[in-house]
């Protein structure tokens, strides 16, 4: 199941450890927390949805650039979505149905295209990471990959040192569990991927 975590929307740093120019810079962490679950509990509630001015009333806090910020960053990664002129919480498979196919560049290259020989490492480490930076399980995560490396034409491309897809993906949970970032690796995967197609 995607699980929800609760990044600062200014630098999306998860502790109270913000980027100097951060204008959050000095909340604390429990405060981002309350900003997000002030948002959750009232949207949770509301399954067909409710207008932002409904929600900023409905909230237990005093609407503020926080609770804006936190709006902000669950519509940016697709946890909220505007429906008309409501907003709506997606259930969990919604959201997971939603974020399997990555859309912002370099993954949506990278997904679209497949990795080729040459950037297998960065593309598979990009894919992995991406799962996880949405908040999916490491499962979900593995089936994504595995079943990218089959659709997107990867596999049969072949140039991989590992005998199965299944083989590939469980080396690279150590990307998971440390939670890296992908858009490093994804944009040096889709540099040598523009050059094949």
């Amino acid at each position: 199941m995607p699980t929800f975590r609760y990044p600062c929307p200014g630098c999306r740093t998860t502790n109270s450890l913000h980027d100097a120019d951060c204008e959050f810079e000095g909340v604390s962490w429990p405060t981002v927390e309350k900003a997000y679950t002030d948002l959750l509990s009232v949207l949770s509630a509301e399954p067909d949805g409710l207008s932002e001015a409904a929600l900023r009333d409905a909230i237990p806090a005093d609407w503020g650039g926080l609770h804006k910020a936190a709006l902000g960053a669950l519509r940016r990664d697709q946890r909220v979505v505007e429906d008309g002129d409501r907003l709506r919480l997606l259930t969990a498979a919604e959201f997971k149905e939603r974020v399997s196919e990555p859309t912002r560049e370099p993954m949506r290259t990278v997904y679209e295209h497949g990795s080729v020989p040459g950037c297998h490492d960065n593309a598979v480490f990009a894919m992995v990471a991406w799962y996880e930076m949405v908040g999916l399980s490491w499962p979900e995560t593995r089936e994504n990959v595995i079943e990218w490396l089959h659709e997107s034409g990867a596999w049969d491309r072949g140039g991989f040192e590992e005998s199965t897809p299944e083989e590939l993906v469980d080396a690279k949970r150590h990307v998971y569990d440390e939670g890296y970032g992908w858009k490093e690796k994804g944009q040096s995967a889709k540099r040598v991927i523009e050059r094949h197609i």
